[in-house]
């Protein structure tokens, strides 16, 4: 059994652990929080032992804490950082590199420049055994994530057929959870959007992919809009629709009106956090004209990161097969009677 730390319990650490608890493979050593509020005993109250920076314990005198993180850094065989993006780097040159431990980064930090927490930044659809060996992997975010479901598929199945792709990525503002961040009555452009290099770093940095970003004042959802230009007659909407049609993590609507309703769906459903962990593919809106294919989906922004977590844990602790490491995480996740129930659910009528 290997020991698993959670630095951070914000949006994605809160998802992980609650997920990863039920894994028989590992044991969660505890959570690390880094200020004192009702997440701590939120993690308490799910039976999760917190830790703290050594620096900041006395802010913690009112709550049960475990100990301190280099504390419990110590008995750790990987870290999974879900800390304030931008800090992770500083976690792995004062934390985890002087101890020797694995660590997984998420998409607020970077695999560029001076301060790239590792060279590799993993999508299971893509890279998957790459990450075999790795002591440092950055997972990507949510729409790095999403694109590499919808881009690998294509690049697959068409090959040299395919000319460009052009996104638009209409991202939300803030998480459901992230009451503290404000949603102005704006829609702020994004020049040079870090989306690119990223899809790019996984696929090949000749890859034709044009990114532009725009941030809009909702917490449900993201979506994109891409078109997938091709050399010759493009395909039409029914093939593309097939080609999902078994894809992990990929659903396929027909009725959806927008975010806050797949949102709502999931909600009565009973899934966790309300999150589906996919990308939806708005059928209704994917059309061929000539030599392109437009398509619209929907990405379930910070739930689409936690199973993706999973798989790259399995890769980087245990070397695990693809298929063996996808089955594990569906016993914990279900995607496949998520995917199915709210298939059911958008249904064409």
């Amino acid at each position: 059994m290997k020991r698993v730390f959670i630095n951070g319990y914000g949006s994605i650490g809160r998802r992980i652990a609650q997920f990863i608890k039920d894994d028989p493979e590992i044991q969660i050593i505890g959570i690390g929080k880094f200020s004192p509020d009702e997440k701590v005993n939120d993690a308490i109250s799910r039976g999760f032992d917190v830790y703290v920076p050594q620096k900041n314990i006395d802010s913690f005198k009112n709550y049960k804490i475990k100990g301190t993180i280099e504390d419990a850094l110590a008995n750790t065989d990987l870290v999974i950082d879900g800390s304030p993006g931008g800090t992770g780097f500083a976690n792995k040159k004062n934390l985890y590199e002087p101890k020797g431990i694995m660590a997984i980064y998420q998409g607020g930090e970077s695999v560029f420049g001076e301060e790239r927490v590792s060279d590799l930044l993993f999508n299971s659809r893509v890279n998957y055994k790459e990450a075999y060996g790795k002591r440092h992997v950055m997972q990507g975010s949510c729409n790095v994530t999403g694109m590499g479901r919808i881009l690998q598929p294509l690049r697959e199945k068409y090959g040299s057929r395919l000319v460009r792709f052009d996104a638009i990525l209409v991202r939300r503002w803030a998480d459901i959870e992230q009451t503290e961040k404000s949603v102005p009555d704006t829609i702020e452009m994004s020049p040079n959007p870090h989306h690119q290099d990223d899809v790019k770093s996984y696929l090949g940095k000749d890859t034709p992919l044009f990114i532009q970003a725009i941030k809009v004042p909702t917490r449900q959802m993201h979506v994109h809009m891409m078109s997938i230009r091709f050399k010759d007659e493009a395909p039409n909407p029914s093939e593309i629709l097939d080609l999902y049609k078994n894809e992990y993590g990929v659903a396929t609507f027909w009725t959806a009106k927008g975010t806050k309703q797949i949102r709502d769906a999931a909600e009565s459903l009973k899934f966790s956090f309300k999150d589906t962990n996919m990308i939806h593919i708005h059928a209704n809106m994917v059309e061929k004209i000539g030599d392109t294919v437009k398509m619209v989906y929907s990405d379930d922004q910070t739930g689409i990161v936690i199973p993706e977590n999973h798989i790259l844990m399995q890769a980087m602790l245990f070397q695990k097969p693809y298929a063996e490491a996808f089955a594990h995480t569906e016993k914990l996740f279900h995607m496949e009677e998520k995917k199915k129930s709210l298939q059911e659910f958008f249904a064409k009528k």
